[in-house]
């Protein structure tokens, strides 16, 4: 019968035979096939451009619609000028404005005898399925970077226990050039997910126009076929790369079959290399899997005479955005009251950030990193600070406090003694004494405050002739100070008076207390 297509098992053995090396007319006899119907099929195969081990993957049914498209096209030096022409047309159909018209009108030119332009179209389409047999989409260069996670994961044995954990396979691609990256993480958790799309961004040296991943939940909170519920994290990395999310649409593979595509491709030339490998480490593994990504993207494309790294570096580099400098930092949030003192706590930490003053008993958000706390209040931010990871440790902006606040917060025994030397050495020497007398400082700083503003209140001379007699008495304490200047003791002639005791207002536990 006229235009019969052969069994198929018997094209896979056809091609087998040939690209084991036996003669066409073995090949005829070992199969009863006439030596035409071989050479048609070995034809139709060198014009495919396949390899065997792709023809053999394939089923029945999709061989069956390959081959019989191709043999209703008769093998000839016009056609086989036209599909040499194809490779080169579909890289420039990635690019912005190219349309099959542009690209036909540069073929005739070339070749003005050629196919006109519906036949070139038809020709185009033919081989496009042929040599994307699932889907063709023309992607435009720096367009979308697709994400996804393997079914099958990848393991690595704990050094210490000796235990095997399972750790996910991240892949993603771009997909104008299919150049591809691939990583192993922890979990499929936002944090890990989020980190690997980072990571994929910064292999690419680039941010493409949007990132489409699957409907994961740590890409997408709620599906929706309208308008999906993007996880917050990743809608912050989204906006700190300046890009944008476009989740897949449940239950439409075609959405993402690039991906899916390349995981499967992944499979066998990373996947099945590492499987009988043993890690201790989830950097170890990676830089195994990056190696041989590296061999990966190297590699010819079937069916063309470039690989996916000549046309991302040609096409598609220059056309991505680029990176931010500074990398991505999940913020995390919780809530609080500010308390009184004008700090609020993060629990995560145990530790509490001042705020402004005008802020207490407020409601407070706290967005934070790993370097910082952000602090806002009605979507508004009131504060930020340097995270600290000390508990129980208060990190304080002067600023942020009340006047009297701040000057309490200022409090130290330098700025006492600094502040009484400059009445008098007299005075800081008497500042000091008393300083000096408690177990702690800060037990001091209200006497010598009440001391210094003596000088106010009487004077500065009557404040330093008080501050010698006390030295004298060698008692160091506010009260002394006090009931020198009210007895006018200050005003004795310390060289011809002899020292005098302070009249005595009681006698507790062996200690003498003076009015």
């Amino acid at each position: 019968m006229a235009n019969k297509i052969t069994d198929m098992s018997k094209i896979r053995k056809v091609i087998k035979f040939y690209c084991d090396g036996k003669r066409k007319l073995f090949i005829s006899s070992y199969l009863s096939l006439s030596r035409n119907t071989v050479k048609k099929y070995i034809s139709l195969f060198e014009v495919l451009g396949l390899s065997f081990e792709l023809i053999d993957k394939k089923t029945d049914a999709e061989l069956e619609l390959l081959f019989s498209q191709t043999t209703v096209e008769s093998i000839n030096p016009k056609l086989q000028t036209l599909h040499n022409f194809f490779p080169k047309m579909e890289r420039e159909l990635k690019k912005v404005g190219v349309t099959i018209q542009h690209m036909w009108e540069q073929y005739i030119a070339i070749n003005p005898d050629g196919y006109r332009s519906s036949q070139f179209a038809h020709h185009y389409k033919v081989w496009s399925k042929r040599v994307n047999p699932v889907m063709h989409m023309n992607h435009k260069a720096g367009d979308k970077m697709y994400v996804d996670y393997a079914v099958k994961t990848l393991s690595i044995i704990d050094n210490d226990t000796g235990e095997i954990k399972e750790v996910q396979f991240f892949v993603a691609i771009l997909g104008a050039s299919q150049y591809t990256y691939a990583e192993a993480s922890i979990s499929q958790q936002k944090e890990d997910f989020v980190t690997s799309v980072e990571n994929a961004m910064r292999f690419f040296e680039g941010t493409p126009a949007a990132i489409v991943p699957d409907n994961l939940k740590s890409a997408v909170i709620k599906s929706s076929r309208f308008e999906p519920t993007i996880n917050e994290t990743l809608a912050d990395l989204a906006e700190h790369y300046q890009t944008t999310i476009l989740p897949a649409r449940a239950y439409k593979p075609r959405d993402k079959s690039l991906v899916e595509g390349a995981v499967k491709i992944l499979y066998r030339r990373i996947y099945v290399n590492l499987k009988e490998t043993k890690f201790f480490s989830l950097e170890e593994l990676n830089q195994q899997i990056w190696d041989l990504l590296d061999t990966h993207n190297s590699r010819k494309l079937t069916g063309r005479p470039y690989s996916r790294l000549e046309v991302f570096l040609e096409d598609e580099k220059e056309k991505l955005r680029p990176l931010p400098q500074e990398r991505f930092e999940i913020k995390y949030q919780s809530f609080a009251t500010i308390m009184q003192n004008g700090h609020v706590q993060l629990s995560q930490d145990k530790n509490y950030y001042s705020v402004p003053y005008q802020y207490v008993k407020k409601k407070a958000k706290l967005l934070y990193t790993k370097s910082t706390v952000e602090i806002y209040y009605k979507y508004n931010r009131i504060a930020i600070h340097q995270r600290n990871y000390k508990p129980y440790v208060y990190t304080t902006i002067p600023e942020h406090l009340a006047s009297t606040h701040q000057f309490v917060a200022q409090w130290s025994a330098a700025r006492f003694i600094d502040w009484a030397i400059s009445i008098d050495e007299s005075v800081g020497e008497y500042i000091l004494q008393i300083i000096e007398s408690r177990n702690h400082p800060e037990q001091a700083y209200k006497s010598c405050l009440g001391i210094l503003n003596f000088e106010k209140k009487v004077g500065k001379q009557r404040l330093i002739n008080a501050c010698k007699r006390a030295l004298d008495f060698k008692i160091y304490n506010f009260k002394t100070i006090q009931n020198i200047l009210e007895n006018n003791l200050d005003h004795i002639d310390f060289e011809q008076e002899p020292e005098q005791e302070l009249p005595i207002h009681g006698n507790i536990r062996g200690k003498q207390y003076y009015n």
